[in-house]
């Protein structure tokens, strides 16, 4: 039994065993403290360019009123589909603010993949950066979107500067397919828009819904976890208190920086770098594209930073890239490992170069994300996802929902806390799945906890697959794939990857003999976004399955 946290004991001095998340009654609430309180300091740096916490304040709030004179009700969902741009904190705040839901979607989807979303969620609105407005073309007609705010990549870097990059962005890296939204609002004209306009406040409590963040859950069907403003607000006081051990070390003076290198349409980023600065009153160095490592680097070099916050990957890339010793990491006081398993040759690299330990974390987007994490004081790597955060349970079930009691035993880990979703968006059927009669959400992922309170992931209960800390589901890619002229059958399953974790990999029994690995990865392509197409396809004349067909995944991973 697990009563007594016998975690907390493993807490470094001075971070308290609960947080009080009742300090807020929403994510409004929060943001708005930090607008008047940090006004004059830098919230976000982008291209070069600096934006202030009094800009954001007054951005989101013309932006606001602009979506409330588009007829929206309290309640509405709106859709953001960005990279990381200074647009995209705006876009949250004013929806926040108008009393609307958050709605976040990766930019990368396909139009099969954002129609099921904007139809799921119904979506009325979508504030979206013109690179991807071509996808968008696609599907809005099948779905319930009326209003479409189209946002540049150079919108909010001044006229000059502005203009250089969008010219860049269309004409020279080409990276704005051709597409026609006649109906859109430029970003910067529903701005100019709002400014005129008044902003009604609506009452927002703390148990109203503040973004649905979808998921795959236990199942392949993408749904969205519903996050309550508490629950938002619940773990970025939970995040605060667990680095302020280490980020108290931050000179008097110096403004606590992150860099925000995840995707803000993920849980993580959204939650510990957007939110969690904001409270603090950090400063945000926002990375539009994370892949192009000499150009995160090139924008490491121009700044002092003390948190970063990313995945194995992105460590591991960076560590290795030639570039490294061109940044200044002496200041960094915490990097936190999440969304995917930190390996140890990484971990032992990254302390080597920055002399900074990453402590790895774990969460979920049912979880806002984070549910337990390493201290952040932590001098070496444990290979644990550590310790429960404060004001959070964790226990482990087997396969009757009873908890497991030996020390060392096996089971699946449930999660307790202010930070849990409330359930899954209209489909109360999955939320029973992953809930217990006690309150705590059932992971899916197999874990092991040890005598001082430290959990280490040991399986996965579920056939997810996780690429670089992005969740895949099977069924997904098999629907897709099993659509393709020419396949009989197919199965996905997940396979050791140096670089990205883990890889789809696909073995199909074909239909048609002259169907080659190539046409099922291109019609993949059209159809998924890139972490989920198979980097393997295997033939086979027939799959393994149960006696009543079920296709055996498991045998698939453990040839035999």
């Amino acid at each position: 039994m697990t009563p007594d946290r016998v975690w907390l004991n493993s807490y470094p001095a001075g971070v308290p065993a609960d947080i009080d998340p009742g300090q807020y009654s929403s994510l409004v609430g929060l943001m708005e403290e930090s607008f008047a309180r940090y006004a004059d300091r830098t919230a976000y740096s982008f291209m070069g360019k600096d934006i202030t916490y009094r800009r954001t304040d007054e951005e989101s709030q013309a932006l606001a009123a602009y979506l409330q004179s588009l007829g929206l009700s309290k309640g509405d969902r709106v859709a953001v589909m960005m990279p990381n741009v200074p647009q995209y904190p705006v876009a949250v705040a004013a929806i926040l603010r108008a009393g609307y839901v958050v709605v976040n979607v990766n930019p990368l989807y396909t139009a099969r993949e954002l129609e099921h979303q904007l139809k799921d969620s119904g979506a009325r609105a979508i504030v979206i950066i013109e690179n991807f407005a071509a996808t968008l073309e696609k599907c809005i007609a099948q779905t319930p979107v009326q209003h479409v705010v189209l946002a540049t990549m150079g919108d909010r870097l001044g006229w000059l500067k502005g203009t250089l990059v969008n010219y860049v962005v269309r004409k020279v890296k080409k990276l704005v397919p051709e597409f026609q939204l006649p109906d859109a609002v430029s970003f910067n004209q529903a701005l100019s828009r709002g400014r005129h306009l008044p902003l009604r406040r609506p009452e927002i409590t703390p148990d109203d819904i503040a973004v649905l963040q979808y998921t795959g859950g236990t199942t392949g069907v993408s749904k969205g976890a519903v996050l309550l403003h508490r629950n938002v607000v619940a773990n970025v006081l939970q995040s605060e208190a667990w680095n302020e051990p280490v980020m108290k070390r931050v000179p008097a003076g110096e403004q606590p920086t992150s860099v925000c290198a995840l995707p803000l349409y993920h849980i993580f980023a959204f939650t510990v770098n957007m939110m969690l600065s904001m409270r603090t009153g950090g400063k945000t160095i926002l990375i539009p594209n994370p892949r192009d490592l000499p150009a995160v680097l090139k924008e490491l070099s121009k700044h002092t930073f003390h948190s970063f916050p990313a995945v194995n990957t992105l460590f591991n890339g960076l560590a290795n890239h030639p570039d490294f010793n061109t940044v200044n990491w002496s200041n960094l006081k915490v990097s936190v490992g999440g969304g995917m398993a930190v390996t140890p040759n990484v971990a032992k690299l990254w302390l080597e170069k920055t002399g900074c330990p990453i402590c790895e974390g774990y969460g979920l987007s049912e979880t806002s994300p984070s549910a337990s994490c390493n201290p952040t004081t932590s001098t070496e790597f444990t290979g644990t996802i550590g310790v429960p955060i404060p004001g959070t349970w964790m226990k482990l079930l087997d396969d009757d929902g009873h908890e497991v009691t030996t020390p060392g035993q096996h089971g699946e880990i449930a999660i307790k806390g202010p930070q849990v979703m409330a359930g899954y968006w209209q489909r109360p059927d999955e939320t029973a799945k992953v809930m217990t009669a006690d309150g705590y959400f059932k992971s899916g992922d197999v874990g092991v906890m040890d005598e001082r309170g430290f959990f280490k992931i040991v399986d996965r209960k579920k056939d997810m697959i996780l690429v670089s800390g992005f969740n895949v589901y099977p069924n997904e890619v098999e629907e897709v794939a099993s659509a393709c002229p020419g396949v009989l059958e197919c199965a996905a399953i997940g396979v050791p990857d140096e670089k990205t974790g883990e890889a789809v990999k696909l073995v199909v029994v074909k239909k048609d003999p002259a169907l080659t690995a190539e046409q099922i990865q291109a019609y993949c392509r059209e159809n998924m976004t890139a972490y989920k197409q198979p980097r393997v396809v295997e033939f086979r004349d027939e799959l393994p399955k149960t006696p009543v067909g079920k296709i055996l995944r498991r045998e698939l991973r453990n040839p035999t």
